[in-house]
Formats: structure tokens, C-alpha cells, sequence
């Protein structure tokens, strides 16, 4: 009984043995066992559509494919030393100063990217958040503009030369839009090589509207106010210029500078035959692309007749359709292109007594065709096609309105006909009472009989 009685208190006493623990039940005990944890799972999250106010600003290195932060350096602790953590925020227009130590200048003169004016702009300022999903794509990418002269860091004898010493960004803003335009000006000076050399730098932050020059805006073509007029030019944006859409112009038969504009709602077609230089493939690609679509290539085409091009929300991007290299069989052909349709979807909007036109979308087609990288080809024909194509949604045409002299319709009830309004019914109305009359006189010559 007593070592029964042992055994009971060192099961109550003691904890109980554990069980050997290997990779087949690791993961059944942390789940058994566990309990909440410092680690929070992952979760991928997209980001934001656009900038708040406050938010660090995004930048891109193309050269080494990566994402980071535009930094303004501040000044931290007694000494005021530079703090290279500090993100630049959001339409946070501010002033920060910070001072650097060097204990050899010497080999940190052309070294050191703070020093180095190129550090400051050699990449790009991602226009909204959301370009972290496609930082390659070059329509969120912003370049940083120099706008002033910046030389690269020099050490000649016992001077290192072009050391920066002020930075001033300028960032224009569009509400939602992001970041439109970013530039840089860079003050340098020198410094001396000498023991606990300093350097006190300046970083200046500034953000303002982003505004489309006043000439600019009104020098701009319109083709309408609002919607397009059949006949005016079809409106094209390229770098936030406005000009008109152009096709290829016959002339003489061959093919010029001399180009025609696309005239809303007018279908057209031309060709001319354009004279080749001697040149490799893609050179001749280029070359023929740019005779069929212009200088510059067209990117978006204005919705309405009177789009700004400051405003992004009136144009709509246009959709390219190339000839496909995987379509031919030939390893030694080369594949030009011969013709450009340029496809118009439109539609009249709004009310119907004051229909609007405007472009629901457009499509640059190319047809192409091959040829021998061994053929001395001198000339080739090149056709363009404008196509406009009529997608209105015409609504339902509205029922009758119900006339006001309509006339009750006749039913058994033969007194109803006096009823009808006129002087024909005034006159008709003495034949129903006679006719009342004779039947009631019937009735009673069969009571006296």
C-alpha cells in the first residue's frame, strides 16, 4: 500500500514524461499546444490606387530592378548627423539639415554616394502606389529632371571637388492622378582632405499643383464643344500634347512628310509607295511603322472634341494590334508592314434633341508580310484605311399619346349613341326617344287587350 501510495504522489507531483518529439508530430503538438504568437501570417495585400497625404514616395532603380523610397536625410542627435532612413512624405513640403563626419575624405571622395550628384536622380519616382505591381511599365514610371549642372565627385591633389552640399526636389501632384512631373537642382562645393572633416548638407522638399502651361491649353486644337463635329479633326495625345490624328498622303505616288488629317466620321483610304535604305530588319520595321502611323506615335485619342490634355480621364489609350513574328515559317525573312486600318468606335450620348459624339475606342490594325533578308527591296506600297464604325444604343421610340375625342364604343345598350358629341348627334338624338315611345305604346295596347 505504501508504494502505492509513492507512486500516487509523484504522478501529482512531478510533470509527466514527454513524448519524443520529431518531424512527424512537431506540427500536431504546436498545434495542440500552441497559442497565439508574436509572428502574424502573411497576408498580400495590394497596394493603395493612389498617394495620401503623409505617405513615403515610391522610387524605382532600372538598372538593378529595384523598389524603394525617395529619402530626406535629417539631422539626428547633438551633432545633427545625417539620418539616411528618413522617407520623404507625401505633400509634406519641408526643409531638413544634417551634418557628416569623415575620417577619410580621401578614399570616400569619389566613393561615397552622398556625395555623389548622380545618386540624387539616377532613377525614377513611381507615379501612384499601385505601379509596385508593374514597376517596368513606363506609364507609372516619373523621371527625376536635372535641372541644374552637376558634375561627378573629383579628387585632384588634396581637394575633393563637386561634393554636394544642397538638394531641392520640386514635385508636381494631380489629386488622384500621383505624381506628374519631378526635378532636381543640386548645389556643389569643395572639400578640403584634412582630419574630422565635415560637411553640412541641405535637403529641400517642395510640392506644388500640377498645372498644364496657360499657352499650351489655349493653343490646343478642338474638334467640338463637347461632342466631335463630323468633318473636324480626330484629336490624338502624345507627352501631353495635343495634335491631330494623320494618315498617309498619295500625292504623287510617293510617300511624303506630307500627311492628312483623320476628319471625324469620314472614312478615307490612300496608299503611296515608300523608298527604302539600305538598313537591317528592324531598322526597316521601324521605319515603315513610323510612315504609316506619324511622328509622333499617337498614344490616346481624345473621348470628346474639346478634351484638355491636362486631363488624363478625357482620352482613351489606343489599342495596337502587330503583326505576329510566329505566324511565318522562315527564319531568314524579314516582316514588314504594308497597312494600317485605324478603326473609330463612336457614339452619339446625351439627350436626344442634343446628341453629343464621342470615341468609345480606337485600334491601329496592321497587316503585314514578308520578305527575303536576301532580296534587294528598293520600294514598298504601304495603304491606310480610316474606318469609322456607328455604335449608338438608339433608345425606344415613345408610345402615342391617347386623343381626346375618342368615342365610346357601342354596345347593347342602344342609347349611348345620343351620347356622341357634334350637331350630327343633336340632330340623331329624336330617333331613339321616338323609338321609345312606340315601344312603350306597345306594351300598353297588349295590357288592354
Amino acid at each position: 500500500q505504501s508504494n502505492a501510495f509513492q507512486i500516487l504522489i509523484s504522478n501529482l507531483n512531478y510533470f509527466q514524461k514527454l513524448q519524443k518529439v520529431n518531424a512527424t508530430n512537431f506540427q500536431a503538438l504546436a498545434a495542440e499546444f500552441g497559442g497565439e504568437s508574436f509572428t502574424s501570417t502573411f497576408q498580400t495585400r495590394s497596394p493603395p490606387s493612389f498617394y495620401r497625404a503623409g505617405d513615403p514616395i515610391l522610387t524605382y532603380f532600372p538598372k538593378w530592378s529595384v523598389i524603394s523610397l525617395l529619402r530626406q536625410p535629417a539631422g539626428v542627435g547633438a551633432g545633427g548627423l545625417c539620418a539616411e532612413s528618413n522617407p520623404a512624405g507625401f505633400l509634406e513640403s519641408k526643409s531638413t539639415t544634417c551634418t557628416r563626419f569623415f575620417k577619410n575624405l580621401a578614399s570616400s571622395c569619389t566613393v561615397d554616394s552622398a556625395l555623389n550628384a548622380a545618386s540624387y536622380y539616377n532613377f525614377t519616382v513611381l507615379k501612384v502606389p499601385r505601379g509596385m505591381t508593374d514597376p517596368q511599365n513606363m506609364e507609372f514610371q516619373v523621371p527625376v529632371i536635372l535641372t541644374s549642372q552637376a558634375n561627378a565627385p573629383l579628387l585632384a591633389g588634396n581637394t575633393c571637388q563637386n561634393v554636394v552640399s544642397q538638394v531641392t526636389y520640386e514635385i508636381e501632384t494631380n489629386g488622384t492622378f500621383g505624381i506628374q512631373k519631378v526635378s532636381v537642382s543640386l548645389g556643389q562645393t569643395n572639400l578640403t582632405v584634412e582630419p574630422g572633416t565635415s560637411l553640412q548638407q541641405h535637403f529641400i522638399l517642395r510640392f506644388r499643383a500640377f498645372q498644364q502651361s496657360t499657352a499650351a491649353s489655349l493653343t490646343s486644337p478642338r474638334s467640338g464643344n463637347p461632342g466631335y463635329i463630323v468633318g473636324k479633326p480626330l484629336l490624338a495625345l502624345t507627352d501631353d500634347i495635343s495634335y491631330s490624328v494623320s494618315f498617309l498622303d498619295r500625292g504623287n505616288g510617293i510617300c511624303s512628310v506630307k500627311r492628312h488629317e483623320v476628319q471625324f466620321g469620314v472614312n478615307a483610304i490612300s496608299g503611296c509607295k515608300l523608298r527604302l535604305k539600305k538598313a537591317d530588319c528592324s531598322h526597316l520595321q521601324q521605319e515603315i511603322y513610323q510612315t504609316l502611323h506619324g511622328r509622333p506615335r499617337p498614344e490616346y485619342v481624345a473621348i470628346f472634341g474639346n478634351a484638355d490634355p491636362a486631363q488624363k480621364g478625357g482620352w482613351t489609350r489606343i489599342l495596337n494590334r502587330h503583326c505576329s513574328i510566329s505566324a511565318i515559317n522562315c527564319t531568314s525573312c524579314c516582316l514588314i508592314p504594308v497597312s494600317l486600318e485605324i478603326q473609330v468606335l463612336w457614339a452619339y450620348v446625351g439627350l436626344l434633341s442634343n446628341p453629343q459624339a464621342h470615341v468609345s475606342g480606337v485600334r491601329f490594325l496592321y497587316q503585314c508580310q514578308s520578305i527575303q533578308d536576301s532580296q534587294q527591296v528598293t520600294e514598298v506600297s504601304l495603304t491606310t484605311l480610316v474606318n469609322f464604325v456607328d455604335i449608338t444604343q438608339k433608345p425606344e421610340p415613345p408610345r402615342g399619346q391617347p386623343k381626346m375625342d375618342w368615342k365610346l364604343p357601342f354596345d347593347f345598350f342602344p342609347f349611348k349613341v345620343a351620347f356622341s358629341r357634334g350637331v350630327f348627334s343633336q340632330k340623331c338624338s329624336v330617333s331613339p326617344i321616338l323609338f321609345l315611345c312606340l315601344l312603350l305604346l306597345g306594351v300598353l295596347n297588349l295590357e288592354t287587350t
